[in-house]
C-alpha cells in the first residue's frame, strides 16, 4: 500500500517529499470492509435541548447514526430572537447561515458584532464566548450547526449578551 502527502500546490498534484510534484495516481483503493452510511429522514431527527428561543434539530449524531468525531444540526432562531450567551468547552463548531440575516456577538463580554447573512460561516473555537441574535423581524434565522464532538458541553454566561431576546 502506498500513502502519498497531499499538498495545496496546483491540485492535481501531491509532493512525495523533496520538492519534486507528480500528477495524482487514479484512485484504486477499497476498504476491506464495507462501512455503514446512514441517512437520516427529516422527519427522524433528533431533538436537542435548546438554548433560549433557539431550537436544535439533529441528523447526525451520536444517537442516530454512532459517529464519535462529528455532530451536525439545524438551529432555527425565531424573528427577533436569540440563543442565551454561552461556549463550548469541549468542542469546535463550524456554522452555515443557511437563511436569514441577524448578528453574531462574541468576544470576551460579548463586544463584537457580526453581521450574518445566508451563505455566511462562521469557526467558533472552543471556550469563545458567543451568541446569535436574529435581527429580523419576520423571517426566522436558520443555521447548521457542525461540531467535532458527538456530544458538547456547553457553559451558558449570565450577565452578558443579549437579554432582550
Amino acid at each position: 500500500m502506498r500513502f502519498f502527502v497531499v499538498t495545496a500546490i496546483d491540485p492535481p498534484y501531491f509532493s512525495l517529499g523533496g520538492g519534486k510534484f507528480d500528477k495524482l495516481p487514479p484512485m484504486t483503493h477499497q476498504h476491506r470492509y464495507p462501512k455503514k452510511i446512514v441517512v437520516t429522514p427529516k422527519d427522524n431527527l433528533e431533538v436537542e435541548i435548546n438554548s433560549g428561543p433557539m431550537t436544535r434539530f439533529a441528523g447526525v449524531s451520536e444517537l442516530l447514526t454512532g459517529s464519535t468525531g462529528i455532530h451536525m444540526a439545524i438551529a432555527t432562531i425565531p424573528p427577533g430572537r436569540c440563543s442565551t450567551a454561552h461556549y463550548h468547552v469541549n468542542c469546535e463548531s463550524a456554522i452555515y447561515i443557511v437563511s436569514g440575516s441577524g448578528t453574531f456577538l462574541s468576544g470576551t463580554d460579548l463586544e463584537k458584532k457580526e453581521p450574518i447573512n445566508a451563505g455566511d460561516f462562521i469557526f467558533v473555537p472552543p471556550d469563545a464566548n458567543h451568541q446569535p441574535v436574529n435581527t429580523s423581524d419576520t423571517k426566522d434565522l436558520v443555521l447548521i450547526v457542525a461540531r467535532n464532538a458527538p456530544v458538547e458541553i456547553v457553559v451558558e454566561l449570565d450577565g452578558i449578551g443579549r437579554k432582550d431576546c
